[in-house]
């Protein structure tokens, strides 16, 4: 007789998994997320960006007070101050209006887009230029610094916030919020008024780098533009004459493919800059965990152009063997071809050892001063105390002058009066008596009245019950 396992049965039964079904699934879930096409505005999109194109009237005096208020927040180093400024610039109208024209082939806003980009650059560099005109601007801040020399990942920040503007933007409902947003993070405007600062400082080094970075930005915002509005498949703009709409097309893929050209081959350039600056800054790193003491480190020791590294050594001197060692290791750290420049001074031992002594005197010194630190807390607590103490005195008292001299104005058969204070006991507890004698003149009617006033007085005006008036 043959058993059958019912839940082994029922599994037999169930059918098999499809596993191009599955994909399927997944494939329509992800284009059902990631699909941006569906609520694309081509139309209302073209419309936005070719009327935020013009640099002029009203566009054109936002733009220089944004930039002078830029100015103004990268002189003082604030952050906020340039983040405003930012959000109130008009500067994406011509960068898109240059990936827009380029992606419709629209010959028309490509000029303008171009014309009002160069209006822009040069409304920018004059305010910014004559802002740090003044002397009392003129100071190298770390805000201003920051923007003098690009950076690999400022290419990824340019292309992603196009990305996320032009996206936004062609939405039917746009998203402010994200408008906002990609100003700040491409940061078009800092790198401008650096270069102005640049201008104004005679330091072309500064202006060159500045303009180097808002370039990087300017193309890949424009390229991240041109992208978009090409996989949307915004409608191409229609000539009557065949062969005029040949030639755009032709001159727009031409710029076009010179903008990717050259875009790539700034983005090589700063990924091959950076990735030697990290492999350098990684041999400097192991030379200092051998042991090997360095000093002056500046970012400009590592100089990509010339492919040389310095090292500013101090302390115990390498021999000529230890420099060859560290020389052959280039290689290993993918620095073919690099000079590695070892600096290092004289003998310094005698300099050495005068500052191992200075460094005991002043532990010494230290130790001798904590000692006195606590010697002088503990007398200040003493001090407090006996204040405390005294404090306490002092108010127990009764101003006896002042007493007298107002129970003579208030009572005028007063001849003499005298107090002290009697301490008495009814051998329950301990009480302070205080005791006024007074004498009376024989002259003066009631003084048994005044007495019995007086004793009153002297309870309310001292606050004290246990007054006793002889």
């Amino acid at each position: 007789m043959e058993i059958t396992n019912n839940s082994e049965k029922e599994q037999g039964n169930l059918p098999p998994v499809n596993n191009t079904d599955i994909l399927k699934s997944i494939k329509l879930f992800l284009h059902d997320i990631l699909d941006i096409r569906k609520d694309t505005n081509a139309k209302g999109t073209i419309e936005d960006i070719k009327g935020n194109i013009s640099m002029k009237g009203h566009t054109a005096w936002v733009l220089v007070f944004s930039i002078l208020i830029a100015s103004i927040g990268l002189n003082v180093s604030s952050t906020a101050v340039v983040i405003g400024a930012m959000l109130i610039s008009p500067l994406m109208g011509p960068i898109l209006g240059v990936g827009l024209s380029i992606g419709i082939n629209d010959l028309d806003t490509l000029k303008r887009s171009l014309i009002n980009l160069g209006v822009m650059v040069s409304l920018s560099l004059a305010t910014s230029f004559l802002f740090f005109l003044i002397p009392l601007f003129r100071n190298e801040t770390p805000e201003l610094l920051a923007r003098t020399a690009p950076d690999v990942r400022d290419v990824f920040i340019a292309m992603a916030g196009g990305l996320a503007l032009i996206i936004a933007l062609s939405r039917r409902s746009q998203q402010t919020n994200t408008i906002a947003g990609v100003a700040i993070a491409t940061a078009l405007m800092p790198p401008l008024c650096t270069a102005g600062y640049g201008l104004a400082v005679a330091n072309l080094s500064y202006f060159a780098g500045a303009m180097f970075l808002f370039t990087i930005n300017t193309i890949f915002i424009a390229l991240a533009t041109f992208v978009i509005v090409k996989f949307l498949k915004f409608p191409m703009v229609k000539y009557i004459n065949s062969e005029k709409r040949k030639r755009v097309s032709r001159i727009a893929s031409f710029v076009a493919l010179l903008v990717f050209a050259g875009s790539i081959f700034m983005f090589f350039n700063l990924y091959k800059e950076n990735r030697f600056k990290q492999h350098a800054q990684d041999l400097i790193n192991d030379i200092k965990k051998s042991g090997i003491s360095i000093i002056d480190e500046v970012a400009e020791n590592i100089n990509y152009s010339e492919k040389s590294i310095q090292v500013f050594i101090y302390g115990n001197k390498l021999s000529p063997d230890e420099i060859e060692k560290w020389k052959s290791k280039l290689p290993d750290y993918n620095l073919d071809g690099t000079q590695l420049i070892l600096k290092q001074g004289v003998d310094d031992s005698d300099l050495r050892h005068e500052v191992k002594n200075l460094t005991d005197l002043y532990s010494q010194n230290q130790k001798i001063i904590s000692s006195r630190d606590e010697s002088i807390k503990e007398k200040e607590e003493k001090i407090q105390l006996l204040e405390t103490e005294l404090s306490k005195y002092y108010k127990s008292q009764i101003p006896f002058i002042q007493i007298s001299e107002e129970a003579k104005a208030n009572y005028n058969g007063l001849k003499q009066i005298s107090y002290g204070n009697i301490i008495q006991t009814n051998f329950n507890k301990i009480d302070t008596l205080t005791v006024f004698n007074t004498q009376w003149y024989d002259s003066i009617p009631k003084s048994k009245e005044q007495h019995v006033l007086l004793k009153k007085w002297l309870k309310i005006r001292l606050n004290k019950d246990n007054i006793q008036v002889n």
